[in-house]
């Protein structure tokens, strides 16, 4: 087993497994909760619902900025 002093700059077939299921889930909950925002009459549940589609939705572009990277840290 290698013993890596600084972590190599690379996305690994895994890694990519791994960024693909929580895109995947980070997509589904955004589009579920935009669309239960529209149909909830309550404005309370509303502004919840919307704040969840926010940190869903950045959740979404920081899986992307990584994937843009190519496993880079620049």
């Amino acid at each position: 087993m290698l013993n890596y002093k600084k972590v190599p700059d690379i996305i690994t077939g895994k890694d990519l497994d791994y960024l693909s299921d929580m895109f995947n889930w980070f997509y589904n909950a955004y589009k579920n909760t935009e669309n239960a925002a529209i149909t909830v009459d309550d404005n309370q549940i509303k502004a919840i619902l919307k704040e969840s589609s926010t940190a869903f939705y950045d959740h979404l572009n920081t899986i992307l900025d990584i994937l843009e990277q190519g496993g880079t840290n620049e």
